[in-house]
C-alpha cells in the first residue's frame, strides 16, 4: 500500500525557498550537533555527568532529524511524494523512539542538576560512572519497547479508505485519520505513551526545579545564587523550547488548529529544537565557548 504526503501544496510557487532553507537547517543540524559531541569527547574538562548526558542529547537531535528531515526534503522538491505503508510506520516508529529518548534525556539532565545544587556533598558518589551509564540506557530503550506496542496497535488497524495524508511527515494523527476501523486501543495506547514520556518527565522536571529554585534562593552569595542559575539556563531553554511544542501539537486537540499549523509546528519540532540546542548549550555555557575558541584557534 503506498501513502501520498500533501506537502505544502498551495506553496508550489516558494518550493525551492523552503527546499534551500531546510537543507540549510539540516546541514547545520549535523554540523552543530556534531560539533558538540567532539568537543565533549575530545575535551577532558567536559568529562563530567551534563556534559555526557548533553552528548546522548546531541546524538538524539541528529537521529531524530535524519529520521525525518530528509523525506520532507522529498516531499518539498516533489510538491508531494508517496511512502509505502510500512516507511510511514517505520518513520514514526523510530521519530517517536527516539523523540521519546530526548525527553527522558532532558529529565535526566534535570536530575543531575537537582544532584549538583541541592546535594552537592553526595554528587560525585551517586553520579558516578555508573549511574551515568544506568540512566543513558534508561533513557535510550523504554522509548523503542513502548513504541513497539504502539505500531502493533497500529498495523491491526484497517486501511481500507483513502491513502492520502495532508502532511508532510507520518505522525500518529495521520494513521487515526486513514484507519476505516475503531481507532479506540490505540488511543489509549497512545494517551498512555504520551503520559509516560511527556507528560510525566514534565512534571518530574518541574519538581527537580521548584526544589533548585528554593535551594539558589538559601544560597547567602549573589555571585553563587547567580552561578547556580547559569548551570541550569541552558537546560531551561530546552525544556522549554521542546515541552512547549509538544504541549501545542499533541494536548491541544487538533480541531483546534488547522493542517496548515499542524504542519508548521510538526516542522519546528522536527527541526526547530535540533537547531538550537546546540546554539543555546555553546552560546550560554562558558566551558562550551572555551572549548570551541580552542578548537577553533589556530595551532601555533
Amino acid at each position: 500500500m503506498q501513502l501520498v504526503l500533501l506537502g505544502f501544496g498551495n506553496l508550489q510557487d516558494l518550493k525551492y525557498l523552503i527546499f534551500v532553507l531546510f537543507l540549510i537547517c539540516y546541514v547545520i543540524i549535523i554540523f552543530g550537533n556534531s560539533l558538540v559531541i567532539s568537543l565533549i569527547t575530545a575535551n577532558k574538562k567536559l568529562h563530567s555527568p551534563m556534559y555526557f548526558f548533553l552528548c546522548n542529547l546531541s546524538i538524539c537531535e541528529i537521529l531524530f532529524t535524519t529520521i525525518f528531515l530528509p523525506n520532507i526534503l522529498y516531499v518539498i522538491w516533489g510538491n508531494g511524494g508517496s511512502i509505502s505503508f510500512y516507511g510511514c510506520i517505520t518513520q514514526l516508529y523510530l521519530g517517536a523512539s527516539v523523540g521519546s529518548g530526548e525527553c527522558l534525556f532532558l529529565t535526566v539532565m534535570a536530575y543531575d542538576r537537582y544532584l549538583a545544587i541541592c546535594n552537592p556533598l553526595r554528587y560525585s558518589s551517586i553520579m558516578n560512572n555508573k549511574m551515568q551509564n544506568h540512566l543513558s540506557l534508561c533513557s535510550w530503550l523504554p522509548g523503542f519497547i513502548a513504541m513497539a506496542f504502539l505500531v502493533i496497535s497500529l498495523c491491526n488497524l484497517k486501511y481500507c479508505g483513502s491513502n492520502i495524508i495532508d502532511h508532510v511527515l507520518c505522525d500518529l494523527g495521520s494513521f487515526l485519520q486513514l484507519s476505516s476501523t475503531d481507532t479506540y486501543l490505540v488511543e489509549i495506547v497512545g494517551s498512555i505513551v504520551t503520559f509516560l514520556f511527556n507528560i510525566l518527565p514534565l512534571i518530574l522536571i518541574i519538581l527537580s526545579y521548584v526544589s533548585i529554585f528554593f535551594t539558589i534562593l538559601r544560597i547567602p552569595s549573589r555571585t553563587s545564587r547567580q552561578k547556580s542559575f547559569s548551570t541550569c539556563s541552558s537546560h531551561l531553554a530546552s525544556v522549554f523550547m521542546y515541552f512547549g511544542t509538544i504541549c501545542i501539537i499533541y494536548l491541544v486537540p487538533s480541531q483546534q488548529h488547522s493542517f496548515r499549523l499542524n504542519k508548521i509546528l510538526s516542522l519546528l519540532y522536527s527541526v526547530g529544537n535540533p537547531l538550537l540546542n546546540p546554539m543555546i548549550y555553546s552560546l550560554r555555557n562558558r566551558e562550551m565557548k572555551s572549548c570551541i575558541v580552542a578548537y577553533f584557534a589556530p595551532k601555533a
